[in-house]
């Protein structure tokens, strides 16, 4: 089995991405296949609970209320809405359900309750539930993990040195502060972020050591491509090379071993061959269904024929970690707390961020 680091270096890293792609890929499926089935890819769907109205300025999602977007935003989605979708994923392949809702940050209240029932009722099914709600406190996470919740997704986006050029409404600190929260439950953290959003080589390897650093390292880490939206600062992001998310699902799976790699948003973008050559590179998860969140994403069916092809079968739910209790409402031991946490909010401007927001008021 290969050696688990929290000492990478950028340089380090930096090394690995650029070897020849020939060593790259040889090095990334050989660790692959010691601490992975090279043939099973978990599928899981991603669902938005809470769409659009985010008071949040990241550069890249159309969700943020301050952008004039084509999104229809929605209120909070009943717990009979959420079990339907999350039986029909289960029929369709999906092992794992992620509730996304565009929130700042996560509040006491009856909101929260209803999450925490959508938890109770997934975990009920036999499936993963997965929550990215914004930021925590440790509170907030120990009634989630009571719920029954598997995993809570929080990405770093990119590097530290880059996350101020993306947001500037909150800190890359509040990330981590998240993720920490989370670790002292018995949740699993999923973290990872985003390509193609103007940063360098060197800020890629940076949000690379930023992951392996943590101990310990995210049971799962999600590759985005940029898909650029209309509206959004960074509509006029030209797509990234298929080559670089090779290259950065190989990486990511040299220096983090035992990690689910999760080929996430762009996946419209890349042929068949590619999405193969990722799965051979360490990627072993995806999401399914016609959008991630807000994104488009290819329809679930076509996946399966893609793994058809390639001889791929879907993981089955709590292969990783053993499936969580769900303790009921009313014997919770636990109660909320109305916390008002000071998450950062950083005194800068980012010139293309409020260039957007000013033409949105003028769209508007």
């Amino acid at each position: 089995m290969s050696e688990m680091r929290h000492n990478w270096t950028k340089q380090e890293i930096l090394d690995i991405y650029n070897k020849p792609l020939m060593e790259l890929l040889y090095e990334a499926a050989t660790i692959h296949r010691e601490n992975h089935d090279p043939n099973t890819v978990q599928v899981s769907t991603l669902l938005s609970i809470k769409t659009g109205g985010c008071p949040e300025d990241c550069g890249y999602c159309p969700q943020a209320a301050r952008y004039h977007t084509d999104i229809e935003g929605n209120d909070l989605m009943t717990v009979s809405h959420v079990k339907a979708q999350a039986l029909r994923a289960k029929a369709s392949g999906s092992s794992r359900v992620c509730m996304g809702a565009a929130w700042r940050n996560v509040k006491d209240g009856p909101e929260f309750d209803q999450v925490l029932e959508m938890v109770r009722t997934i975990n009920k099914l036999d499936m993963e539930v997965c929550c990215t709600l914004g930021m925590i406190t440790e509170n907030q996470a120990n009634r989630l993990a009571e719920a029954g919740l598997y995993a809570y997704n929080h990405n770093l986006d990119t590097s530290e040195d880059y996350y101020k050029d993306v947001i500037s409404t909150r800190a890359f600190e509040d990330r981590l502060e998240t993720i920490d929260n989370v670790r002292k439950s018995n949740v699993t953290v999923c973290s990872g972020g985003i390509i193609g959003m103007g940063e360098e080589l060197e800020d890629r390897a940076g949000m690379l050591v930023a992951l392996t650093s943590l101990n310990p390292q995210p049971e799962s880490v999600p590759i985005n491509a940029l898909v650029a939206i209309e509206g959004t600062p960074m509509e006029d992001m030209e797509p990234i090379a298929i080559w670089d998310m090779i290259r950065m699902v190989a990486t990511t799976r040299i220096v983090m071993p035992e990690t689910q790699v999760r080929l996430s948003a762009g996946r419209t973008e890349m042929s068949r061959e590619g999405q193969a050559m990722c799965f051979f590179a360490g990627a072993n998860s995806i999401f399914a269904g016609d959008k991630l969140l807000t994104t488009p994403n290819p329809d679930v069916n076509e996946d399966m024929e893609m793994f058809k092809l390639l001889g791929l079968n879907p993981q089955k739910p709590f292969t990783k970690v053993s499936q969580p209790k769900t303790v009921e409402a009313e014997d919770s031991q636990l109660q909320p707390l109305g916390e008002k946490p000071k998450w950062t909010r950083p005194n800068h401007k980012i010139e293309r961020n409020e260039e957007a927001k000013e033409k949105s008021k003028v769209l508007k």
